[in-house]
């Protein structure tokens, strides 16, 4: 087993993060836009899986992991959210699932930053400084 690389794999989902924010920044841009397709990024699964890392639930009451990234991160179409269908239009975007996003990609922002700053902590305290 390889040691795992927290501060790269930080790094990575921060860049995850960012290309994710970007992308749902574009489509709540969009959102009037005649026939645009409503697009998001592959989860950040694919990236732990390619450093041979799979997160796991040891205990029925963890809560499952549910985020995404990645060194180069994929886009696809994203799921067709049934509240409001396809538009008139053409569109795809609802406004309240794009708004949803950009509240869960600040907390796994925050969260990453929380982490690299308790594990840098950590490492000064081992080293006695």
């Amino acid at each position: 087993m390889q040691p795992i690389q927290l501060f790269a794999l930080a790094s990575r989902q921060a860049e995850w993060l960012s290309v994710r924010q970007e992308v749902v920044a574009g489509n709540i841009a969009n959102a009037s836009t005649p026939k645009f397709r409503a697009k998001d990024v592959v989860p950040f699964d694919a990236e732990l899986q390619s450093v041979g890392m799979q997160m796991a639930r040891t205990n029925a009451a963890h809560m499952e992991l549910a985020v995404a990234g990645g060194g180069k991160v994929a886009m696809e179409d994203a799921a067709l959210n049934n509240e409001i269908g396809t538009q008139e239009s053409g569109n795809t975007v609802s406004l309240s699932t794009e708004m949803a996003k950009t509240g869960e990609i600040k907390r796994q922002f925050e969260l990453n930053t929380q982490l690299v700053r308790s594990f840098h902590n950590m490492m000064l305290t081992a080293v006695g400084k």
